[in-house]
């Protein structure tokens, strides 16, 4: 049997059946107010009925001032409790690890669906961005642990927190984009000062087996290779995740620094010391032979996104001819209607080049 479909234990929390992870995606299907809408959950929940080891929602935000695009799910209020607790329920009832990714947008929260300037680490005029006091750091810190808590209570067995793609954590990591001058800004200890008291957080406000992990860029977004291999080594030997989401836009391909160049993304992770901590990539893993690699590389799990959108039940289709050949793209309106995408997030696919001209 491929490694891919064993199971993977972790140091908190349920086993996963096999190594496959839904990508959080982008999907713009649920309310506007970040309720979780029927489209949402059915989206979701059949990729849970389609075999997949942990199931995790798309970015949902902490904030209603951290919305980054339109039908986003949110973990902000007591009112979205009771979509998330339905939610969860399902995923784990298809015997999946129901994970809900918490996200603040920051600086990239549209003007348009936030009413207000979107916030940051450090003034940024690019985005028309205003600086985040000292107190509203802290309570963006308490907000994202807030949103833990919110989920453990709506049955989730996790969260992870989104730290990549230029969103705010990922701002506040950013050399070029936090300018700071007090304590979360200038060394990189300082600028992931933010995340490393969230987990603290997490994990003195949650029960002792929820399960937290965290997603991380490799590059872009101001971010360097070496400093984000630094902070993932140094978060997977805390003993305070369960698993770190190394998401690397193409896992094997040569970092873009030409003093790293010479071996692929993948392999300046697996490289690093991780403990117990389970390490996982995403990153242009589309095919059945690109996930046998990847875990092949030394990976403990990949997140699968294009081919969860196009197959449902990618896992079990992998375990039917780990051989297979996923559609390709473009495909019709109506394929993606059947694998349970709404017309809101078939629209979304558009722009990606996924759903073929009428």
């Amino acid at each position: 049997m491929s490694k891919i479909l064993s199971s993977l234990s972790f140091t908190r929390g349920p086993d996963m059946k096999n190594r496959f992870m839904l990508a959080p995606l982008t999907n713009s299907q649920s309310h506007e107010d970040g309720l979780m809408s029927e489209e949402e959950f059915h989206w979701l929940t059949m990729r849970a009925k389609g075999g997949f080891g942990l199931t995790m929602t798309c970015a949902s935000h902490v904030q209603a001032i951290g919305k980054g695009f339109p039908g986003q799910m949110g973990v902000f209020s007591d009112q979205q409790l009771e979509g998330l607790s339905r939610l969860s329920k399902e995923i784990k009832s298809h015997n999946s690890v129901a994970i809900l990714q918490v996200h603040h947008a920051g600086m990239r929260s549209p003007k348009e669906l936030i009413g207000e300037d979107p916030v940051c680490p450090s003034d940024n005029k690019e985005f028309s961005a205003r600086e985040l006091s000292l107190e509203e750091v802290h309570q963006l810190r308490d907000d994202f642990i807030g949103a833990a808590i919110r989920s453990e209570k709506a049955g989730f067995d996790g969260v992870e927190l989104h730290g990549a793609h230029g969103y705010i954590l990922c701002q506040f990591l950013s050399h070029e984009v936090n300018l700071r001058k007090d304590e979360y800004g200038g060394s990189l200890e300082n600028r992931s000062r933010i995340l490393i008291e969230i987990i603290d957080g997490i994990r003195a406000s949650c029960r002792d087996d929820f399960m937290l992990g965290v997603r991380l860029s490799s590059e872009r977004f101001g971010i360097l290779l070496g400093e984000s291999k630094e902070l993932a080594e140094k978060l997977m030997t805390s003993g305070k995740i369960d698993f770190l989401d190394m998401s690397l836009w193409d896992a094997f391909k040569e970092p873009q620094e030409e003093e790293h160049k010479g071996k692929s993304l993948i392999k300046h992770f697996v490289e690093l010391k991780r403990d117990d901590t389970r390490l996982g990539v995403a990153g242009n893993i589309r095919t059945p032979q690109d996930a046998t690699r990847a875990v092949e590389e030394g990976v403990d799990w990949v997140m699968i996104g294009r081919g969860a959108i196009l197959h449902h039940n990618f896992p079990l289709l992998y375990q039917e001819d780990p051989e297979f050949s996923p559609s390709v793209i473009p495909v019709t309106a109506e394929y993606l209607a059947k694998e349970g995408l709404s017309q809101k997030f078939i629209d979304y696919m558009g722009n990606w080049g996924f759903v073929e001209k009428s």
